[in-house]
């Protein structure tokens, strides 16, 4: 008896459920169209009918203040677009530093609550509770009023070698720029390259002898072998520019304001806390056979958390710290609070000056959408290489 095979049901029936599919996805794409449509049109007839100027024509007028923290000189003759572009930059510089200080402190902590020493796991998991129980608004003021109320004046400034601290903020030498920097940064450029065949190697003998390498020192350390190879050949440059005390405050050498520091201070530990919670979750993930295991193969407790807990934990924390990150980015915009000049306090301003309260919006929008996406799909490629490969 030939068994009975079902009716093949016509692609563009509606008894079809990817043709269904189609036609509500394209019903609801027209109906998101039509109410964005609706809501932009009604805004514009709105403000047209008050009198309101719309358009980012305003971004090639002069912006018409000074901005006290950028990386390149900034006056008020300069249109606003550059503004724009110095308060972006001034947001990446608190976030990109912050998410790497951040990462740091919090894998220690989080591996540190697996220490044998109970002293060590008391602090870690009081700095946890402590700093991931209190606002991060709080702690940014808090950092701010220390570094402004409680430092000295720049004139009595807490001095250690060439690096001075006050209520100015943190004064460091800089290197004087040559050629021999120049060098330096093209050294780097093949020993990145040299860094990663070496990790490749390192990785590949790991899988077919077993034998750990060095992946992360050594390629460190041919990194800065070759910068410096290419800065002995730019001719050495040993001059530095140091900060000297002035009669008001700390003249020449770098800079780091107290508002940037109160920023990253604040943003760095209260994330920390965060990611030190996640460690600590992917860690309790591993079955515990296998540190019990590498304890037999005769690993120290090193080698068993490095070698065999958290490549396995790797994979099971990426995820949520690609949140802690976007969470980390993202209250980077509190900083207007204490005054540092991010891309939110610019755009504040302009809106106070121009009335372009929908355009300044709209750009700050389409600031913290566009770093977060970047974030989201860097870790997703990463979280792909470190899943497990089924062969």
């Amino acid at each position: 008896m030939n068994p009975q095979t079902p009716p093949k049901k016509n692609s563009w029936s509606w008894r079809s459920q990817a043709f269904r599919g189609i036609v509500y996805q394209l019903i609801a794409a027209v109906a998101i169209a039509a109410i964005t449509w609706f809501l932009i049109h009604n805004t514009l007839v709105n403000m047209q009918a008050r009198g309101i100027k719309s358009g980012f024509d305003f971004l090639s007028q002069a912006a018409g203040f000074d901005i006290g923290e950028s990386l390149y000189p900034f006056d008020s003759a300069q249109p606003y677009w550059e503004a724009f572009l110095i308060g972006v930059t001034n947001t990446l510089r608190v976030a990109v530093l912050g998410i790497i200080l951040a990462t740091l402190l919090g894998t220690i902590l989080g591996v540190g609550r697996f220490s044998r020493n109970a002293l060590v796991r008391g602090l870690c998991l009081s700095y946890v509770e402590f700093f991931r129980n209190i606002p991060v608004l709080l702690q940014l003021l808090m950092w701010y009023v220390i570094l402004t109320e409680v430092l000295p004046a720049s004139s009595e400034a807490w001095t250690l070698g060439p690096f001075f601290l006050s209520k100015g903020g943190l004064n460091f030498p800089i290197p004087v720029w040559s050629t021999g920097q120049l060098w330096a940064a093209y050294g780097l450029l093949p020993g990145v390259l040299f860094g990663w065949a070496y990790r490749r190697r390192a990785v590949r003998k790991f899988e077919t002898t077993g034998k750990p390498g060095s992946m992360v020192l050594m390629p460190l350390v041919i990194m800065l072998f070759a910068s410096l190879a290419g800065w002995a050949l730019g001719g050495a440059p040993t001059e530095f520019n140091r900060p000297i005390k002035g009669d008001f405050a700390i003249e020449n050498g770098g800079a780091l304001t107290p508002e940037f520091l109160a920023v990253l201070m604040g943003l760095t530990l209260y994330t920390a806390s965060f990611i030190a919670e996640v460690v600590r979750g992917g860690i309790s993930s591993v079955a515990r056979g296998q540190g019990e295991a590498a304890s037999a193969l005769g690993l120290n407790r090193n080698q068993e958390m490095r070698l065999v807990m958290l490549p396995q934990a790797l994979r099971v924390i990426i995820p949520p710290l690609t949140n802690q990150y976007l969470n980390l980015t993202k209250n980077s915009s509190l900083a207007v609070a204490i005054g540092y000049p991010d891309v939110v306090s610019i755009a504040n301003t302009a809106l106070n000056q121009t009335g372009r309260a929908v355009e300044c919006i709209s750009l700050v929008m389409l600031v913290y959408l566009a770093t977060s996406l970047g974030t989201s799909l860097l870790m997703n490629w990463y979280n792909n290489r470190a899943a497990i490969k089924e062969r």
